[in-house]
């Protein structure tokens, strides 16, 4: 889709040269039958030079290719408009390159705003403690989260307050879906205070996606989901919401060993393999039970989390399960991923999850990209 666009572009502005070379006299342009001056000429000369320019930033992918994209629809309709008998089906690619200029807009103005978030996120993070982690700092916790702690290779390294987490995964938005959506996605998590800012976006059809941003900040969930980055579907917040984002940060710890000792958790023995966690942050409060197996490892992670956040919504068990596990920065994780909503029609597996790469701490605030 992206080459046929370009191609559009590129024949459409080629065009323009017609009214350049019949203005200077260079060429006599028989399919162009009313007089142009040499004034006129320029501005069809200009419009070429605008719709080159944009189809090179739109394929390189430039935040700011839609500015030229839009001048170049201005220029070259104003043409249209002064030479309307020759000229007037070129309104209907300036209406397909405007479609795409507004799309390119809006990926802007959300990618802008997701920058400044992150970067008020980073900006307001407080170390609590730049000394490592000891053995001193776990012995009151459950056997198995020691355990788990042991495993990961936290111990020795400093305590975690930023991390950065760059994800692939496949998504099914209903649980009736049969196809998998590709995705990509960046979380960047902070643990003092708590909180997160989680971007995907989700490639349903080559000229369709939806960009989503989640965001856990001050005890409070928000869910946010544009088609195209541009138009918005989902605007959550609410107390259900802010609960059940509250356990989805609780779960996540598990890529940041160290925020299991986090005085807003508060740990429960329940055998030799599990213990539940409790979290309770500025007013906002939930719970969850990690599962490891005798070496260590994280199993899996099962919450009673609201599925939505209507006045009727019912609290259902979700499920993070573990596949695969990886070394990042010397710190063992999960990286192959699982989440399930338990239904009362059956389960709803709808993300399989993969961890690209993470970076924690200082490493983490390197790129504020996503």
């Amino acid at each position: 889709m992206k080459t046929v666009l370009l191609v559009v572009v590129f024949v459409h502005g080629l065009i323009h040269l017609l009214g350049f070379l019949k203005g200077w006299g260079i060429s006599e342009i028989k399919e162009l039958t009313l007089p142009i001056s040499k004034t006129w000429g320029l501005l069809w000369l200009t419009a070429l030079l605008l719709f080159l320019a944009f189809g090179i930033l739109y394929f390189v992918e430039n935040e700011y290719a839609w500015v030229i994209g839009l001048l170049a629809v201005v220029v070259s309709q104003v043409l249209i408009i002064a030479f309307w008998k020759d000229a007037r089906f070129g309104t209907i690619p300036n209406i397909v390159i405007l479609c795409i200029s507004i799309f390119l807009y809006g990926q802007h103005q959300f990618k802008s705003m997701v920058k400044e978030e992150i970067s008020g996120l980073v900006s307001s993070i407080n170390p609590s403690d730049s000394a490592v982690v000891s053995e001193s700092d776990i012995q009151d916790l459950p056997e198995p989260v020691r355990r788990w702690l042991h495993h990961s290779g936290i111990l020795g390294k400093p305590h975690i307050y930023l991390g950065k987490v760059v994800q692939r995964a496949e998504m099914k938005m209903k649980p009736e879906q049969q196809n998998w959506l590709p995705a990509t996605a960046v979380q960047y998590t902070a643990l003092y205070p708590p909180a997160f800012i989680w971007v995907v976006d989700v490639k349903m059809k080559s000229w369709l996606h939806f960009s989503g941003r989640d965001k856990f900040e001050k005890g409070k969930g928000q869910m946010l989901i544009k088609v195209n980055s541009l138009i918005p579907v989902v605007n959550e917040k609410g107390n259900k919401l802010d609960e059940g984002t509250l356990q989805r940060y609780l779960g996540e710890i598990v890529w940041f060993p160290s925020l299991a000792l986090s005085p807003y958790i508060a740990w429960e023995p329940l055998d030799e393999n599990s213990a539940k966690a409790t979290m309770t942050y500025n007013g906002t409060s939930g719970s969850g039970v990690f599962y490891f197996n005798s070496d260590g490892d994280f199993l899996k992670f099962s919450a009673l989390r609201y599925k939505e956040n209507t006045p009727e919504a019912r609290r259902y068990e979700w499920v993070i399960q573990a596949e695969e596990y990886m070394w990042f920065e010397g710190i063992r994780v999960p990286s192959r991923l699982t989440a399930t909503w338990k239904l009362e029609a059956g389960d709803w597996n709808w993300l399989k999850l993969q961890i690209v790469d993470i970076h924690y701490n200082e490493n983490a605030r390197i790129n504020l990209d996503f």
